[in-house]
């Protein structure tokens, strides 16, 4: 009779060492979202706060790519929904979701995995291709999250509350992306390689 080997914990880890560095990084990609949407500015006309989650969807997209990018984006959301206080503010709950900032949450999927896509075609080699491609990508979680807010407050209030008093924001949140990028870059490939 031949008895099957049961491997210990380290063996298994060793033999997917690839599985466990994408677990890892995405993890580690839900947790520098969950950190950055900690910096959060309430503005008083308005129920959208400005944050740095989009600053941390637009890095994870683009460093650690499409799916991967998209998957930490969704591990973010389901911490948040499973009661750990992720959102904004250190907020949580289903309730986030289902208010009035929730299209933004959830367009952060698309945004994370558009921006590692376009990277992934190499749009960061050229910096009007990466500008352009952090535009777009962006564009999705302005989209989702403008047209979920019209659907409490109507589609020129949710224009004018939830779009335009971000834009200045997000230029400068582009621009950190940009000068970040090599670093986070070097950094990545560093550990992926050690």
């Amino acid at each position: 009779m031949i008895r099957a080997k049961s491997l210990n914990i380290s063996e298994i880890l060793s033999g997917n060492r690839t599985l466990v560095k994408n677990a890892m990084l995405t993890i580690g990609g839900s947790l520098i979202i969950a950190t950055l949407a900690q910096l959060r500015l309430n503005l008083p006309f308005s129920p959208v706060p400005v944050t740095g989650q989009t600053l941390g969807v637009l890095l994870v997209g683009i460093l650690l790519g499409a799916n991967r990018g998209s998957m930490a984006v969704m591990m973010y959301l389901t911490e948040g929904v499973c009661g750990l206080p992720v959102f904004a503010g250190g907020g949580f709950g289903t309730a986030y979701l289902l208010g009035p900032t929730g299209g933004y949450l959830v367009g952060f999927v698309g945004t994370a995995y558009l921006a590692g896509y376009l990277m992934q075609m190499h749009w960061d080699r050229n910096l009007a291709l990466l500008t352009v491609g952090i535009i777009v990508s962006l564009a999705i979680t302005f989209v989702v999250g403008t047209l979920w807010l019209s659907l409490f407050v109507g589609l020129s209030t949710a224009v004018k509350l939830g779009l335009m008093p971000f834009m200045t924001g997000e230029v400068l949140k582009i621009a950190v992306v940009i000068v970040s990028l090599p670093a986070g870059k070097k950094m990545l490939n560093h550990w992926q390689n050690s």
